[in-house]
């Protein structure tokens, strides 16, 4: 099943100010949060220098902008995944498209690499490995896709022949070639599977409820 949605659903399904998900996923990790901290304090530093060496401490712009930057530890992943919606956004049409799980399978997979000192003193490079789930989707039309994302204990609910939904889209009307896909949804399971969270997840499942409902009412007449 594939239903083109209009422009006005897409937009409501990625907008263009980051969601909680989005904030959440841009948070990161504690090295994450102090990497921004760490250019938070440089970005202040240097304001106050400049501030210092214009001799216009009355200046209260210098001021926002301080507090801005002193703040960036805290907006900065809101910016991060608005960027990032705005690329997704690029694309004009999109649709609603629903297929089974043809396949489902783990892999470990290379997310970072550290250096290390072993016990004779050697520098040796150490792989971070990660977890995946890997999915093969399709349908009838034989249209398939494959996609992984870090694998969660939910996902264990996960098996062959299960009813997915995503948004796809295009630079085509017709939708006959999908340029890109979102997360994937499980109804019958009511779990996700993404690696970046692009969807308004609560508008997107009160789509695919309108998209339904319209169907039924269809085969009605």
């Amino acid at each position: 099943m594939l239903v083109p949605l209009t422009r006005k659903t897409f937009e409501q399904l990625i907008p263009i100010v980051a969601t909680s998900d989005q904030y959440q996923y841009y948070w990161g990790r504690l090295s994450d949060v102090l990497k921004r901290a760490l250019i938070s304090a440089i970005s202040v530093l240097t304001i106050v220098l400049i501030n210092v060496f214009l001799h216009d401490d009355g200046d209260p712009l210098f001021l926002v902008v301080g507090i801005t930057a002193g703040l960036y530890w805290l907006w900065g992943p809101v910016l991060l995944a608005s960027f990032r919606n705005v690329e997704f956004r690029r694309y004009p049409y999109s649709g609603l498209w629903q297929g089974k799980v043809f396949d489902v399978y783990l892999t470990d997979e290379v997310v970072g690499q550290e250096e290390k000192v072993n016990q004779k003193g050697e520098l040796i490079i150490v792989e971070n490995l990660e977890k995946r789930i890997n999915l093969e989707l399709g349908d009838k039309t034989g249209f398939t896709v494959e996609m992984q994302a870090p694998l969660r204990r939910y996902h264990q609910g996960i098996s062959r022949g299960q009813v997915v939904v995503m948004l796809v889209m295009s630079y085509q009307q017709d939708l006959e070639k999908i340029a890109k896909y979102s997360d994937v949804y499980l109804p019958t399971a009511n779990l996700w599977v993404s690696d970046y969270p692009y969807l308004r997840r609560d508008v997107f499942i009160e789509v695919i409820n309108q998209v339904r409902s319209s169907r039924r009412k269809d085969k009605q007449h």
